[in-house]
């Protein structure tokens, strides 16, 4: 297990995403385990290019979501904070329709900085997107 919050549960990450760009493009959080999280997003208006497939940069959005999220249950939220250094995204594949789903799985969980590791499938559970996110931990300001 990973999480500080030894107990965690699915419902306490929904409060994550109230109010953030997640939400608006209707990003959800699906499932947590002892190592991982997990959520889906819509293809629909929001997240779709002029070419009607998704976009690179809505797989982003998703894949730094989980991720961040991912890291802000790792560390004592009391004493520090995370935010992104570095992402970077594979498209593979296109999507038109239907939904995508995020697995972040940590690469490296120190006490300076996280790196994890995002899967994004389509519905049929076909590759769309491999991603890498950074995040630095911080002391939160006083």
């Amino acid at each position: 297990m990973i999480w500080h919050k030894k107990d965690l549960q699915l419902q306490e990450i929904l409060l994550l995403g109230k109010g953030t760009m997640g939400e608006f493009l209707g990003i959800e959080f699906t499932g947590v385990g002892p190592d991982f999280i997990k959520g889906i997003m819509p293809v629909d208006a929001r997240t779709k290019q002029p070419y009607g497939l998704l976009h690179g940069g809505a797989s982003c959005v998703l894949a730094e979501t989980l991720g961040s999220v991912a890291s802000a249950l790792v560390i004592d939220q009391e004493k520090f904070i995370c935010v992104g250094l570095e992402i970077n995204a594979n498209h593979i594949r296109g999507v038109r329709e239907g939904r995508v789903t995020g697995i972040a799985t940590p690469l490296h969980i120190g006490a300076t900085t996280h790196v994890w590791d995002i899967k994004i499938h389509d519905e049929r559970e076909k590759l769309v997107c491999v991603s890498r996110l950074t995040v630095a931990i911080l002391k939160k300001p006083q």
